[in-house]
């Protein structure tokens, strides 16, 4: 008996719960036939994908982020200090539509290996072999390139290496002339005169997480544009162990790059690539005086400053890759 009136109440229950539920199945059903795809891009393209991969060159393992067609015109990204390609990762979806987008870590930053400095280079000319070499193993032969900070000296190295591979350049906060060398660099200055541990000391402060949001929020109107995670994750990866002794390493090789500059300014004037300027033009540490000059080796340079600071894509994207977009499909898309 007792059976028999709990089978009765699970069959009310089941009808009920049955009735209640039928309303909604078909309002999700109506939904489900009306509404777009919930992660559909707006237009109803599919998102773009990013993907995040790894080469080893030359014993070294190279992260890289790539995302579009293989085949279509490759657009090689150029990270700057203290940060990675992770600065790309909004600017990567926006030109993976048309173009083969790459975008690596150098050694020592972000996912990239981080060798043992007693046995490795950190030098910007080993980061500009480093790079060649992954573009080898990727078979790029031709690519624009984007530099910003440190993305410059390496790419100034690429450019010199094989001038004829490098279809246009954007250049955002990047410098290749003595002009933009300001105050900011003077401690850096004092310690190429001499090397001594004095100068080196000093140049600590420059990995400290002030100095890291200092460099996201500087020269921007309105911080709130400028997501924190950032400096977050710079300053995370540069808390890693033996890591401030690599900036250290790479702060005093910068002074290598100065002697290259005539050498780059007569690239310009030879091969007079295509050049895109947006520039961050409230910058502290590459100022709008080592912007202008370029206009002297390269006439038909399409110029902008943008009134940001340094990292200017995390503040003033919307302004930045319309500039960006049409520069690249009226120079290089096939």
């Amino acid at each position: 008996m007792k059976n028999v009136r709990l089978i009765g109440t699970l069959a009310l229950l089941s009808r009920r719960r049955f009735a209640f539920g039928l309303p909604l199945l078909t309002a999700g059903a109506a939904i489900s036939q009306n509404a777009p795809v919930a992660n559909a891009a707006p237009g109803g393209k599919a998102p773009i994908i990013t993907y995040h991969r790894t080469r080893t060159v030359d014993g070294v393992k190279i992260f890289y982020r790539e995302a579009g067609r293989k085949g279509a015109p490759v657009v090689l990204l150029l990270h700057g200090f203290p940060t990675s390609s992770h600065m790309f990762r909004n600017l990567i979806p926006e030109l993976a539509d048309r173009y083969h987008v790459i975008a690596p870590d150098y050694p020592g930053y972000g996912q990239s290996d981080m060798p043992d400095r007693a046995k490795f280079a950190y030098t910007f000319d080993r980061f500009g072999e480093l790079v060649d070499g992954l573009l080898d193993q990727l078979g790029v032969s031709n690519f624009a390139m984007y530099v910003m900070d440190y993305g410059a000296p390496v790419g100034w190295r690429l450019a010199l290496k094989h001038p004829e591979r490098v279809t246009a350049l954007i250049v955002q906060n990047g410098n290749a002339y003595d002009e933009g060398l300001k105050e900011f660099w003077d401690p850096i200055k004092a310690y190429w005169s001499d090397h001594s541990e004095e100068h080196r000391k000093a140049l600590y402060k420059l990995v400290t997480p002030e100095i890291t949001k200092f460099q996201y929020t500087d020269g921007v109107s309105d911080v709130a544009r400028v997501a924190p995670d950032n400096w977050v994750h710079d300053q995370a990866l540069l808390d890693r162990p033996g890591n401030a002794e690599i900036q250290m390493d790479l702060f005093y090789d910068y002074r290598t790059n100065l002697p290259l500059y005539p050498k780059v300014q007569a690239y310009f004037r030879k091969h007079q690539p295509p050049t895109l300027i947006v520039w961050g033009k409230n910058d502290k540490i590459f100022p709008a005086d080592g912007a202008h000059p370029y206009k002297r080796d390269l006439p038909k340079v399409e110029f902008h400053l943008i009134d940001t600071g340094h990292f200017a894509l995390e503040d003033k994207a919307d302004e930045m890759v319309p500039l960006i977009r049409d520069f690249l499909n009226r120079k290089i898309a096939s």
